[in-house]
Parts: C-alpha cells; sequence; structure tokens
C-alpha cells in the first residue's frame, strides 16, 4: 500500500519532499482508534458498517499480543454536561457526536474485538488520541518508538491521531484494511495525506509481517 499511494502522489508532492517511507522502530504499539459501537454499526447516526476494519483490526489485536506488543484502545465519550454544554467546541461543528454520551451503547467497545480486562482504554474528547489524554507519556513509559494506529474514521481519528503521533515523536504506520470510514472519497484522500506527510500507509500483509518480525523481547 505504501507504494500505491507512493505513485498517486503527483510531482507537486515530489519536488516538496514528500512521501519518503519512514524508519520502523523495533517497539511499537498498536493504537485502536474509536472502533465503539458508535463508529462501527450502521444502526447509530454517527456510525457505517465497519465489519471489514473490525475483521482486519482484529488479526493486527491477535498479532500484536503474540509478538508481545502493547494494544491501546481509544474511545469518545462525553458526560452530560459535555453532550449538552458548549464547553467542547468540536461538538458545535459535528453535532451528531453529541450522541456519544458516557454509559450509552455508542461508546462502548465493540463486541467483535478482543478486548481483554486490564486492557488500556484511553478515553477522549476530541479527534486525535493524543489530544488532552496519558497516551503520549503511556507509549513513552512503554519506551515505545512506533505507533501502528488503525480504527476509525480514517479522515477524522486516525488521521488527527497519526499527525499527533508523529508530532510527539513516534514513528507511525497505518494499515489501510484496518483503518475505515463512512464514504470512500474521505478515506483514500485521509489515507493520501497519512502517506504523504504523516507515516507510511502499509497494507495487512505488511502489518502483521512486521509484527512477526520484532525480536521476541519486547
Amino acid at each position: 500500500m505504501t507504494a500505491r499511494y507512493g505513485r498517486r502522489t503527483d510531482s507537486v508532492y515530489e519536488r516538496a519532499g514528500f512521501g519518503s517511507p519512514v524508519p520502523r522502530g523495533t517497539r511499537p504499539a498498536l493504537v485502536v482508534v474509536d472502533l465503539t459501537r458508535g463508529f462501527t454499526e450502521a444502526d447509530f447516526p454517527t456510525g457505517s458498517d465497519l465489519t471489514a476494519t473490525v475483521a482486519a483490526t482484529t488479526q493486527l489485536i491477535e498479532a500484536a499480543r503474540d509478538a508481545g506488543v502493547p494494544v491501546i484502545f481509544t474511545a469518545i465519550s462525553y458526560t452530560p454536561a459535555e453532550a449538552d454544554g458548549r464547553s467542547v467546541a468540536w461538538l458545535d461543528k459535528a453535532t451528531g457526536m453529541r450522541a456519544l454520551r458516557e454509559g450509552s451503547d455508542a461508546v462502548a467497545l465493540d463486541p467483535r474485538l478482543p478486548y481483554r480486562d486490564g486492557d488500556v482504554l484511553v478515553v477522549k474528547k476530541g479527534a486525535s488520541a493524543f489530544f488532552g489524554t496519558s497516551l503520549s507519556a503511556q507509549l513513552t513509559a512503554l519506551g515505545r518508538d512506533t505507533a501502528v494506529v488503525c480504527g476509525a474514521t480514517t479522515s477524522g481519528c486516525v488521521r488527527a491521531t497519526a499527525v499527533d503521533a508523529v508530532q510527539s515523536g513516534f514513528q507511525v504506520l497505518v494499515p489501510s484494511d484496518a483503518v475505515g470510514d463512512r464514504a470512500q472519497g474521505p478515506h483514500d484522500a485521509a489515507l493520501f495525506d497519512i502517506q504523504a506527510k504523516y507515516g507510511d500507509v502499509i497494507d495487512q500483509a505488511d502489518a502483521l509481517g512486521y509484527l512477526a518480525e520484532l525480536p521476541t523481547a519486547q
């Protein structure tokens, strides 16, 4: 997938020096962004059918655990005061997100994911998994050098997380089969942008191979 999106980068991007491959660290973490029911199920106003994304992410979670790689989940969740008030400016623009209330089915992780008791769950209020959370500190404390970012949505929280990950000093890999969006156009545009500027967009086989070939001591 890296090569595919690299070929789509036009001469303007090439002249600007965008799209170079990133160095891959040997101590990654898998960051599963917002695969909650409010995003993965079409019955929710904020959601769409992300069955394929959940299945690909499940593969990555299992491979990460086999390799001793930490898996960190994120979820957007608002208190009633946040959902109903004006303290979260983003909700003035994305009003449908007000339905993501703490304790509701919409903010529950998709039950098809192999989440375990004791797994880290980062609750966030904005698009990026780094904004206003302890994620960067946790990755640093774990000695991580690379963030493998999957989840939803590609053009929203995944892209924002990828941007903040590289700005926080982590190399970024985004497996294209394990991210999803409500529409194909924003999905493709976000992957193009990530590949050009923030990380490497890779396919599922590459991601699984990377995890399988890591040094055993994680």
